[in-house]
């Protein structure tokens, strides 16, 4: 009995349309518009999720310094920890954003 040390790579499955890109290659120009087109959505709903996640964790903390300073908090560490879920969620948006530029910098600095 043999022992392989080397593994075959398998192909990932589908996420969303990506899997389409090499369906449409060779299709001329209208063909790689739609490519550009389903990587932006992609790109794009990741984004806007992770804005809105923001924005949940941010009014979660303002109901809640809202509860407490009114009295109405039963549990007063409730706070600081929904204060540090919004930290992080704010922290991951602006990492997102950062690589976002990043590669953008990298792909201006392409010579085509």
């Amino acid at each position: 009995m043999e022992t392989e040390f080397i593994v075959p790579m398998t192909p990932w499955a589908n996420i969303g349309n990506i899997g389409s890109i090499g369906s449409t290659r060779g299709a001329g120009l209208q063909g790689q518009e739609g490519v550009a087109g389903d990587g932006t959505s992609l790109f794009g709903d990741i984004f806007k999720s992770v804005v809105n996640q923001v924005k949940e964790t941010q009014a979660d903390v303002e109901t809640k310094q809202y509860l407490l300073s009114t009295g109405q908090l039963d549990d007063a560490h409730t706070l600081p920890i929904a204060e540090a879920k919004a930290g992080f969620t704010v922290d991951t948006l602006l990492t997102l954003r950062n690589k976002t530029l990043e590669s953008y910098n990298e792909l201006i600095k392409i010579n085509v």
